[in-house]
């Protein structure tokens, strides 16, 4: 299979998982040649977005329900090349219901400029829904029962490149408890054929500012993944 029939090929798939996700599951397709069918899928993504924040709804399915403010949905470019994945929303981000919108989303702001990007052309969000009382780590069942709708998004949005910020956002789309992000950060995963780029989450470059050098350094190779000029 070439290039151009393997692209044609995930655009079909695409397009099917958009009608399963519509309950259609029979599509009436003629196979005569020269007929043509312009449809316009650009809003798809949005449509899907829009069901599953439905699908969520006023989410009592843990305990971190008790005592949120507002759900964090997650926001930005449904068509985006570049994903950011946090682990949780902090106390301004339950407040206002968007993500990364404190000190260390000011911090990601000005990385997500200074790789020449705008935060409307990317999408962030965490794996977490809520926010956990007092800022704390989200515990296993919470993240077990929230993770599918991070996997959710990422089905829709199928970014180039999904970068993931600190160990609990590394280790719960990987799936993997083990991974500590000081000894892979910088190195390029894999999740469901997209690329992954673990690196520090922006609270921590707050608390530890000499280690911004190196989330830059994996920044440069998203760029470089992206083809985004290196200025």
């Amino acid at each position: 299979m070439g290039t151009q029939e393997a692209e044609i090929f995930e655009d079909l798939k695409k397009i099917l998982r958009y009608y399963e996700a519509l309950g259609i599951d029979n599509i009436p397709v003629s196979l005569e040649r020269d007929q043509y069918i312009d449809i316009d899928f650009s809003g798809d993504k949005n449509i899907l977005l829009d069901g599953l924040r439905e699908e969520i709804g006023d989410c009592t399915r843990c305990k971190l329900s008790k005592h949120r403010k507002k759900i964090v949905f997650g926001e930005g470019n449904p068509n985006a090349r570049l994903m950011f994945i946090g682990e949780a929303p902090g106390r301004e981000e339950d407040n206002q219901g968007m993500p990364f919108v404190g000190e260390a989303g000011m911090l990601l702001t000005r990385l997500i400029e200074k790789m020449g990007l705008k935060r409307n052309n990317v999408y962030i969000a965490n794996i977490i829904k809520c926010r956990p009382p007092m800022n704390r780590d989200p515990e296993e069942d919470e993240i077990k029962t929230c993770r599918v709708f991070i996997e959710r998004q990422i089905e829709i949005i199928m970014p180039e490149v999904i970068i993931t910020l600190g160990r609990i956002a590394l280790q719960s789309v990987m799936n993997n408890p083990v991974l500590k992000i000081t000894s892979v950060r910088g190195n390029f995963f894999e999740y469901k054929g997209i690329p992954l780029m673990p690196t520090f989450h922006p609270a921590y470059l707050l608390r530890n500012p000499k280690d911004k050098w190196l989330t830059w350094t994996d920044m440069q190779k998203v760029m470089q993944r992206l083809k985004i000029e290196i200025n």
